[in-house]
């Protein structure tokens, strides 16, 4: 039988965006940063989907939906910010960014990303990805600083749909 990803923890997604804004609150607390409004309003957006945004498309949405004339580097700021303590990753693949639905530990991220409605889904950690990474890398002499790993493929609900 096929396992359903569930994107959220809940039927609706508001649910979602405001455990991940009281998340990071709670994790800049913890560390003594400062998650601005600009900062915050830029992980709200990120969670606005299970889809990763890319910087331009964040900067579209603060300056369409928030009437903000943010400029780009500001907007690069924030996600830097957002990046450092955990709250998103970055898909390199897709030069994009998605919410961390754990920033509360450092983790390596690993994500199923379809390819037909573009959702990505972050996996929680997996030893044995993680030992065979570490084992072919000491194999090899190599020094891994870090690592993300990103599946593509189609999500159930697409491969029901088809």
């Amino acid at each position: 039988m096929l396992k359903k990803i569930m994107l959220c923890e809940s039927e609706h997604h508001d649910h979602c965006i405001s455990k991940a804004l009281e998340s990071a609150e709670e994790v800049c607390a913890q560390r003594g940063v400062r998650l601005t409004p600009l900062r915050k309003r830029v992980l709200e957006l990120v969670w606005q989907s299970h889809k990763p945004l890319g910087a331009y498309d964040i900067l579209d949405m603060l300056s369409r939906k928030d009437g903000r004339r943010a400029a780009p580097p500001t907007v690069y700021r924030g996600l830097d910010f957002l990046l450092e303590n955990g709250l998103i990753h970055r898909l390199a693949s897709l030069n994009a960014y998605i919410g961390c639905r754990h920033p509360e530990v450092a983790h390596v991220g690993y994500f199923m990303i379809c390819k037909k409605c573009h959702n990505a889904y972050e996996l929680a950690e997996h030893t044995a990805i993680d030992t065979a990474i570490a084992t072919e890398a000491t194999a090899m002499g190599f020094s891994v600083d870090t690592q993300m790993v990103e599946v593509f493929g189609a999500c159930s609900f697409c491969r029901e749909s088809a």
